[in-house]
């Protein structure tokens, strides 16, 4: 399997610290509200990427962090007028509501900032004692230029990064690119007892803690959104290297920006989506095919005619999910399953050779799909239950990798005659608009309708 580093700007093949194990560490979100459409690229990547590393067997830790104490958060609380604490407690059961309804699963750990505080400052005193972090006016800053390979994950130098940078103005610090590693306690807000007085941690301080932890001085892969390669990864590293004198991460994934109709997403645009906003005009299920039918690497363009092209692409899946279905359940035929399903391997053994250059899911996809149409051209002459089991079975287990198909029967006719009978009240109601959509809606699934004196009837295409 070979995987992009960006830390040496190629694709490397992956070879693990521990044979057959992987430890990897994906950086969460700040919880102060819900995460929007981009960084559910970022969690669902991560969460198919583990599920690959276990399909082709690997024992794999996966921790993923809640940032719990930040200046989002206490300004949030401020404005409600509750205790920061509510804040991000609120904010991470809403996460897993979204997560889960994302499909993606849970980490094996994830960890708190506010329940590591004495690993987070036992970190920066080991960074203090070794001359890389100082102390000025109850901050304490992690000095740059005391560390001799920052900018490597950026591939910027030290003077590109003071000149390119937007720095905050800080007399306290040295050098404009030192970054705090403890904040001196402000009044009401969240702070705790330490050698440099009361005071909350630095943002990017806490992966490092929760990293060696966790996972160890060294792990196998870290990641999260292009957007953290510079500051929060590149200091990540600063830290972790200079405290510990060891590689902090071996390889280092990013994925890639998430644009809404050919724009940055941004709320003064008003085109910035929540998972649950986007859950009412869309099953959450199209937005992670639509996700995988990129490359992780890739800019995606998220626009309503491409969330609908990846609809009808994830419908088909399911339609010859649920034909295979119905023809084993009423297949009597037996005996062998056809030289056909042999050929069956043909398309996992492409499936895994695509999947292992790069965590190509686009191209994973394309080969579901071929598979389909190769299984559609078969049955029809060979429909053994033995040969649609075994269709069956490989169909859902390449889908499996990327947590697809996993509803368990549409229940596509409950579905259809609760569309025609909320159809039928819209035209008593004379509401001829919402009668309307809701037949173009019944299309694009597939359905036509027909009105008759008997009532309305309806086929699937």
């Amino acid at each position: 399997m070979k995987l992009f580093n960006t830390l040496t700007r190629k694709k490397e093949e992956f070879i693990p610290i521990v044979p057959g194990e992987v430890k990897m560490y994906a950086c969460g979100p700040t919880v102060y509200n819900y995460f929007h459409i981009g960084n559910a690229r970022t969690f669902m990547t991560f969460d198919a990427l583990r599920r690959y590393f276990q399909y082709r067997g690997y024992k794999v830790t996966f921790v993923q962090n809640f940032t719990d104490v930040d200046d989002k958060i206490i300004a949030k609380a401020k404005k409600e007028g509750i205790p920061a604490s509510e804040v991000s407690e609120k904010y991470i059961k809403e996460y897993f509501f979204d997560a889960d309804s994302l499909g993606i699963m849970r980490a094996d750990v994830h960890p708190k900032v506010t329940e590591n505080i004495p690993e987070i400052i036992d970190f920066i005193k080991g960074l203090v004692d070794k001359g890389f972090a100082y102390y000025a006016n109850g901050d304490v800053y992690f000095d740059v230029e005391r560390f001799h390979g920052y900018g490597k994950l950026s591939k910027q130098s030290i003077e590109d990064l003071q000149s390119g940078a937007r720095i905050e103005v800080n007399e306290q610090k040295k050098n404009p690119l030192d970054f705090v590693l403890w904040k001196s306690a402000k009044p009401q807000e969240p702070s705790w007892d330490s050698p440099w007085g009361l005071g909350r941690p630095g943002w990017h301080i806490e992966c490092s803690a929760m990293v060696k932890k966790y996972l160890g001085e060294t792990i196998d892969i870290h990641g999260g959104g292009g957007d953290l390669v510079f500051p929060h990864h590149e200091n990540e590293i600063a830290q972790s290297e200079a405290a510990i004198g060891k590689p902090f991460s071996n390889y280092w994934l990013h994925v890639g920006y998430l644009n809404v109709d050919n724009k940055k997403m941004s709320k003064s645009l008003n085109n910035f989506f929540t998972p649950r906003e986007i859950s009412q005009e869309y099953d959450l299920e199209v937005i992670r095919f639509f996700m995988f039918s990129a490359h992780y690497r890739n800019p995606v363009n998220f626009s309503k005619d491409l969330v609908e092209a990846a609809q009808n692409g994830l419908d088909r899946l399911y339609n010859a999910k649920e034909n295979l279905q119905h023809l084993m359940e009423n297949s009597a035929a037996t005996g062998g399953s056809g030289e056909w399903v042999e050929e069956l391997e043909d398309y996992k053994k492409r499936f895994i050779e695509v999947m292992d250059d790069d965590f190509n899911t686009a191209d994973g996809i394309s080969v579901i799909f071929d598979m389909v149409r190769f299984i559609n051209t078969n049955i029809a002459e060979s429909p053994s239950k033995e040969a649609l089991e075994r269709a069956y079975a490989m169909l859902m287990e390449l889908s499996g990798v990327l947590g697809l198909l996993s509803k368990e029967g549409q229940d596509l006719e409950g579905e259809v005659e609760e569309l025609i009978e909320e159809r039928q009240r819209a035209r008593k109601e004379k509401n001829f608009k919402r009668a309307d959509e809701i037949r173009d809606i019944l299309k694009d699934k597939g359905i036509v309708l027909e009105d008759t004196p008997q009532g309305v009837k309806w086929k699937k295409l």
